[in-house]
């Protein structure tokens, strides 16, 4: 372990082994650091934050910052990260809020480029990346291997299915399929996230299932809570189908975002 002695390390915070504290670093009360957490330099550990092994943080991050919620009053909430990020500068992740679940929690082997904000009470997947100054307003829902490209906006409450892709400076106020692409002010969805289905092998065949079953969902006749049935009957042995039927079932009567969707 290795705390600068220009840092500040509050008494109540639990370091583990091989952590690096960097100079002009705060560890503030009730957080805890994995092993192997790096903290560069300047970099704000405000409270009641668990940061997981292998994560390292960029100088000017603010990670367990307070809501920014005119409800907030001081009570107990919590940031919980996993595994190996990397969060780059100017960063900001706040705790969640009691009117909400009370904590944020991010996954592991996630990238955070410059300046991407996660909103109270947000829930982030594994392996995602948002790029620079990408925003999740609060309660915000990012499943597993979501790209968030620059200056996007996802609304709060908004849920971004795992595997989707969203376009730089889309303002996001619909829900995202799993697998889609979105992009536009405001996002529309354009399509599946094919060079994402592609970077992680799926094959020809696959790929025309899927564009064949996403046709017929958005694209074919008839009212769409037919086509949700249609589809959900004929691509059955379809995972990635059942999981984006399943996806737009439990919105329930949430906005989804479509292609003709402004």
């Amino acid at each position: 372990m290795s705390v600068h002695p220009t840092a500040i390390v509050d008494a109540s915070a639990t370091l583990a082994a091989g952590v690096e504290v960097g100079p002009w670093c705060t560890v503030g009360p009730s957080v805890e650091l994995g092993e192997g957490v790096r903290l560069v330099s300047h970099v704000v550990v405000q409270q009641d934050t668990t940061v997981g092994a292998g994560t390292v943080i960029h100088p000017f991050a603010v990670v367990g910052g307070d809501p920014q919620h005119n409800g907030y009053r001081g009570e107990p909430v919590r940031l919980e990260i996993g595994e190996n990020n990397l969060i780059r500068e100017h960063c900001t992740f706040n705790r969640g809020t009691p009117q909400g679940a009370g904590v944020t929690r991010v996954g592991s082997n996630n990238l955070f480029m410059t300046g991407a904000h996660i909103g109270h009470d947000c829930v982030v997947g594994d392996n995602v990346v948002m790029a620079n100054n990408a925003t999740l307003g609060g309660h915000a829902q990012v499943g597993d291997k979501v790209f968030l490209g620059g200056l996007c906006a996802v609304h709060q409450n908004g849920r971004v299915g795992q595997g989707a892709i969203i376009g730089g400076l889309a303002a996001v106020t619909r829900d995202v399929i799993p697998y889609g692409s979105a992009w536009g002010n405001h996002a529309r969805l354009r399509g599946l996230n094919l060079i994402g289905l592609k970077r992680k092998g799926y094959d020809k065949d696959q790929i025309r299932r899927l564009l064949a079953a996403y046709r017929e969902l958005f694209e074919g006749e008839g009212e769409f809570a037919g086509r949700i049935d249609g589809v959900a009957n004929r691509y059955a042995d379809l995972p990635e189908i059942v999981e984006i039927v399943t996806f737009i079932r439990e919105g329930g009567r949430r906005p989804l975002c479509l292609p003709n969707a402004e």
